[in-house]
This record gives structure tokens, C-alpha cells and sequence, in this order.
């Protein structure tokens, strides 16, 4: 059996070794237009920002280690550029001779990625830079290095705008900004969630433009000048960070079917339309568990479930990828931001009944040393419970309650099934109400009738009804630091000594500091005979929301 796979980094790279482990008489061929055929290709932020010093350290295999533990013909700086589906023979070009030639195939896998998106490639300047591989990072490092950089502009908040924009601020006296067409940063976020990214980066002097897409790039006397809306930002280098796109184009041009919106069709055995040609990783699109709809996520976890999926099943072993939801996690200075499953804009989109809810527990036991406050926002289904998504912001314990998030919404949990897990515990890691049994507590609360929220967004429009009123319930010294304009306020402890204060003809909207307290009292209140609503998230929440700058 003779395979040649296009591209090697996540998906080429784990398909071709779990091919050998399967097949020691294959004859495997990897074919990889970079220098690199293995790299760890989300640590180049990290290269760039010199927390990675060596960049040996981001090789995962050469080569000739490749060649010597596997026994696998890797070619690179070679680019598969046809396809003969008939006669099953690819046409490779040499990119350092331009010479070109024919390999045959049993088998061929497709992983050429995806590609930076840049709608200013008809400018030619080194001082615009995209970051996909290896070699684009060694460029951007030694470009800021040898020029003494001190101003970036980085256009694009996704992923890899932030993680640079964090990595770029390492440097010495270097003034970041991001400019972003959408209004907030990380776009799978919900907005409110983002608010909290927006403030982390703005601590740390990265300044932020929302709402602004750049019409234009000139070059001039050495600098950039990027214009965005009616204003103009002058910059000594730009990296561009607006996003990617799948790398279909050799599929596409060869019949292989290809999805509108960019990405190649595979079927659940990550076969194309040609059952002699697999395809994966950043260049196909997959289904999403939740919604059972097909997706693209640029990912290498997903990438490297695919590539043994494609392994097996070339070697006979039927395998089935049964998609992925997206699960994901990032570095903001000293906080992590953790997000998996769907958020609310799919929810809307997909007509789906889902409610949210906004914990705000700590990261261990309080009265061990170093506890810090993370904030959760779980996204359910309104009739069953089940968890639907999730995003987690703190600067501890984010990557553990996001991934057993993930795992819940993966095998269709409910918040039933969160209340009953079995989560192991010691102060200096976590508390005896663990973060994700408070979490399916306060929505099995919801759920079963004890409890009414609603969302800091919809406060302002029911606070203009006659009947509804905002109730604090925090402490008189909290209060006085901050309070919502025009509330009530009656301490927890002191509300059934002065229940009668209230009007049981009025809908209070309680709130006190993180949702806890507010809780008792709508349990209070309620079981004297008042429509409550708890303000989910409290105050602490609603601070980080309300400063949209």
C-alpha cells in the first residue's frame, strides 16, 4: 500500500505515524511545501513574544527523525499542485528547483490547513506580516528585533490577535493596538463575556478599536497609515490576525466536492467525494455534536482525533469521527479565558430554547491562601437542562471547569447529571461545592421553579415598567462603594425584620455581589409571597459589562 499525504503539522503529521504503527510494510510519503513537516504551531505567539527562546524548542519532529523513527519519505519545500483522481497519480513541484514530477497513490490524504485571510495582499510590504508557520514567526521576531519596533498595530481580535497582542507587549516600550471590525474581541464569545477580555488587555496598555474595519493601507516614509472609519492610525509594523480560511483549492479544482463557505466535504469516516482521497484537519469542515450541523473548527486537537480516524480507516479499521464542539482555551496575561460548545448568537440562529446562567464561584476554598474569583457562563437547553456551552474567565482552575464542561455537553449532560458528579477536592484546589456542582445546583434550581433570573442587559428596559423595582441586598459598606440607580436597599441579613418595607404588588429584580446572597433572598421573598427575579451574576458581573469603552 502506497499513501502520500499533502502537509504535515497536526493532521499530516499524526496521520503518517499512526499509519506506520498500523502498517510497518506501508510505503508512506509526506509531502510539506514549508521547511517544517511538525511544529507546534500554537506556540509561535509565544516564540515571537521570546517566552519560547529557542525555536528548536517548537520543532516536534525534523525530518530526518521523522525518516529514522518511522520510516517515512518526507519531502519538503515540495507542493502537491494536481490531482489525476483517475489514473491516482499526484503532480509535485520541487519549490526550490521548480522541477516537477508524478508520484503515484493507493491512498491520499489531503492536510494542506488553512491560510491567513489578507485583503491587502496587492500591497507589497515588509511591514505587513501574517503568522502561520514557523518561518512567518523567525520573520516577525527578527523584523522587531532589527528595527527597533516600538509601534504594532494588529488587525483582527480573534485567537491569535490577542495572544500576539499579549506576546508583542513582552517587548520593551512597544505600544500595541488592536483594531477590530466586530464589537467586541474573540468572536466565539458572547459579548458580555468579551467585556472581560477587553478589560485585561486594557490593564496591560494594549489599546482596543472596536466597531471599526480598516478601508485601507498606506505606505509611506517608512511607516504604515491605516485608515478605519473617518480616522487614520499611523503604525511601524502590522500583523495581520482577521482570521483564515480553509485550504480547499487543490481539492476544488480537482472535482473533489468543496462546502460554499470554504472547507472540503468528508464524510464521517473523513472520506471526500473520492473514496481514495481522506481529508482533515483545518481544511474540512466537521460536524458540530450540538447542533449536528457542519462546522469548521481550526483547531489541533480536532485535527489530531481526525488524522487516527483517517489512520484507521486506510488500514482497515472503521473508525468514525463523531465531530467535535469546538473546546478551546487562551492566555490573557494573568488570566485564562476557557469556551466550549455553542454560545448564544448560534443559539438564536438555530432557533433554539436556551437559557443562560452566570456563576461567579472561586477557584479553591477561600480560607486557603490565593483563591481567586472565576466567573462562568453556562448556556443550557430551557426544557431539559442540558448544557449547551460554556465560557469560563478567572485566572485559576479555567482549563479543569472548562474541560469537564466540555466532556458534560460531548456525552448530552444535563445540570442534573453536573449536581451528582463525583469531583475531587482539597482546599489548595478546589472547594467542597465544587464550581461545577454550583453550577448544576443553580440551574436545576431554575428549573424545578425556586428560583426566576434575569440578565443585567434586560434590567434597564423592566426597571421603566411602574410595578418592577431593583432590590440590593448587599451590605451597607458595599452600597455605598456602588449601587444601581434608583434601587431599594435592605441587607440580606436584615430583609425579614423589614419585609414589610416591600410592596407585594411590585416585581423586585434582587442583586447583590456575585448572585449567592440574592438567591436567599429570593428564596425569602417568594415563600412570603413576592415575585422575585435574581440578577444573574450580581453586581460583580455587571461591572466588568457595563464599562464598553
Amino acid at each position: 500500500m502506497k499513501v502520500v499525504i499533502v502537509g504535515g503539522v497536526a493532521g499530516g503529521a499524526t496521520t503518517a505515524t499512526r499509519l506506520r504503527r498500523l502498517n510497518e510494510k506501508a510505503e508512506i510519503i509526506l509531502v510539506e511545501r514549508g521547511s517544517f513537516i511538525s511544529f507546534a504551531n500554537c506556540g509561535l505567539p509565544y516564540y515571537i513574544g521570546d517566552v519560547i527562546k529557542n525555536k528548536k524548542d517548537l520543532l516536534v519532529q525534523t525530518p530526518e527523525s521523522f525518516n529514522k523513527r518511522f520510516n517515512i519519505d518526507v519531502r519538503i519545500k515540495q507542493e502537491v499542485i494536481d490531482i489525476d483522481r483517475k489514473a491516482k497519480t499526484v503532480k509535485i513541484r520541487n519549490l526550490q528547483t521548480n522541477d516537477e514530477y508524478e508520484e503515484t497513490y493507493d491512498k491520499l490524504v489531503l492536510a494542506p490547513g488553512a491560510k491567513p485571510i489578507n485583503p491587502f495582499e496587492s500591497l507589497e510590504s515588509k511591514r505587513i506580516k501574517t503568522l502561520r508557520n514557523v518561518e512567518d514567526a523567525i520573520e516577525i521576531k527578527k523584523y522587531i528585533q532589527d528595527n527597533n519596533v516600538k509601534n504594532v498595530t494588529i488587525i483582527g481580535g480573534g485567537y491569535i490577535g490577542v495572544e500576539m497582542a499579549e506576546n508583542l507587549s513582552n517587548y520593551n516600550d512597544v505600544k500595541v493596538t488592536i483594531i477590530e471590525k466586530a464589537s467586541h474581541l474573540i468572536s466565539p464569545l458572547d459579548e458580555e463575556m468579551a467585556s472581560f477580555v477587553h478589560k485585561v488587555l486594557r490593564e496591560n496598555d494594549v489599546e482596543i478599536i472596536l466597531n471599526k474595519g480598516v478601508r485601507k493601507i498606506v505606505e509611506k516614509d517608512n511607516k504604515l497609515f491605516i485608515s478605519f472609519g473617518k480616522e487614520n492610525k499611523e503604525a511601524e509594523l502590522i500583523v495581520l490576525c482577521i482570521g483564515v480560511k480553509p485550504e480547499d483549492n487543490l481539492a476544488l479544482t480537482n472535482g473533489l466536492n468543496v462546502w460554499l463557505t470554504g472547507g472540503i466535504k468528508v464524510n464521517e469516516y473523513m472520506q471526500t467525494s473520492d473514496k481514495n482521497i481522506y481529508a482533515l484537519g483545518d481544511a474540512v469542515r466537521v460536524k458540530n455534536c450540538v447542533i449536528d450541523k457542519d462546522m469548521s473548527i481550526f483547531l489541533a486537537g480536532p485535527a489530531n482525533r481526525q488524522a487516527r480516524v483517517v489512520a484507521n480507516n486506510i488500514c482497515g479499521k472503521k473508525t468514525s469521527y463523531i465531530g467535535g464542539i469546538g473546546s478551546s482555551i487562551l492566555k490573557i496575561f494573568d488570566y485564562s479565558l476557557g469556551m466550549t460548545g455553542i454560545n448564544e448568537t448560534i443559539c438564536k440562529k438555530n432557533k433554539i430554547n436556551y437559557k443562560t446562567i452566570i456563576l461567579s464561584p472561586f477557584s479553591h476554598a477561600t480560607y486557603y491562601p490565593g483563591a481567586s474569583m472565576l466567573t462562568i457562563k453556562a448556556i443550557y437547553e430551557k426544557k431539559t437542562g442540558r448544557i449547551l456551552g460554556a465560557q469560563v474567565f478567572g485566572k485559576e482552575s479555567v482549563d479543569k471547569i472548562t474541560d469537564i464542561l466540555a466532556t458534560a455537553i460531548m456525552k448530552k449532560m444535563t445540570a442534573y447529571d453536573l449536581e451528582e458528579l463525583d469531583l475531587c477536592y482539597a482546599p489548595p484546589f478546589s472547594s467542597a461545592k465544587s464550581p461545577i456542582n454550583l453550577l448544576g445546583n443553580s440551574i436545576v434550581n431554575e428549573l424545578e421553579g425556586l428560583v426566576k433570573t434575569v440578565t443585567w442587559q434586560k434590567v434597564d428596559k423592566l426597571k421603566e415598567k411602574e410595578n418592577v423595582a431593583v432590590l440590593d441586598v448587599r451590605t451597607d459598606a458595599e452600597y455605598k462603594v456602588w449601587a444601581y440607580k434608583d434601587c431599594i436597599h435592605i441587607p440580606l441579613d436584615d430583609l425579614r425584620n423589614r419585609i414589610n418595607e416591600l410592596d407585594k404588588s411590585k416585581t423586585y429584580l434582587v442583586y447583590c455581589r456575585t448572585g449567592l446572597r440574592s438567591y436567599i433572598a429570593c428564596r425569602i421573598l417568594t415563600q412570603n409571597g413576592f415575585k422575585v427575579n435574581n440578577i444573574t451574576g450580581g453586581y460583580h458581573f455587571y461591572s466588568i459589562i457595563s464599562d464598553k469603552k
